[in-house]
């Protein structure tokens, strides 16, 4: 996909780096790590939150289509809105996001990013207006 880089190791890596992982989890199959998604804080061009953006996420390739990373986005996902996150964030694709309860939003991305495939998944009734923002260690910004 366009947005995809294949950095996305580092931008754990850079997350991780400024203590930015608000959620981290990992799946184990059989004492192997098959998968992980990382929740990071985003931020609003109209300051309502907290926003949390939700990525990375990957399982290892054998272990795909056995719904590893389902399950870890709905336990991110819980996880931020219990700890009452007016919503998430993310780039990615859509036919796989809905599910989750995402949905396109290219009036609220960020100018540097894919506008067509920008998500959100609000959790209030509270829309958010203006551009959402992912971490600076999306963008390699320490």
């Amino acid at each position: 996909m366009p947005y995809a880089g294949g950095d996305e190791q580092d931008i754990v890596d850079r997350l991780r780096s400024v203590d930015a992982l608000t959620v981290s989890l990992v799946a184990v199959v059989d004492d192997e790590l098959v998968g992980h998604v990382a929740f990071s804080p985003a931020k609003s061009a109209d300051a309502t939150g907290p926003w949390f953006t939700l990525g990375p996420v990957s399982v290892l390739p054998g272990h795909q289509r056995r719904g590893i990373g389902s399950a870890l986005i709905r336990a991110g996902l819980a996880r931020i809105e219990a700890a009452g996150a007016a919503g998430c964030i993310l780039t990615g694709n859509p036919d796989y996001y809905r599910r989750f309860g995402f949905e396109l939003s290219p009036a609220n991305a960020p100018q540097q990013d894919y506008a067509e495939f920008f998500m959100i998944r609000s959790f209030t009734l509270a829309r958010p207006k203006g551009a959402l923002r992912f971490h600076r260690a999306f963008y390699g910004d320490l």
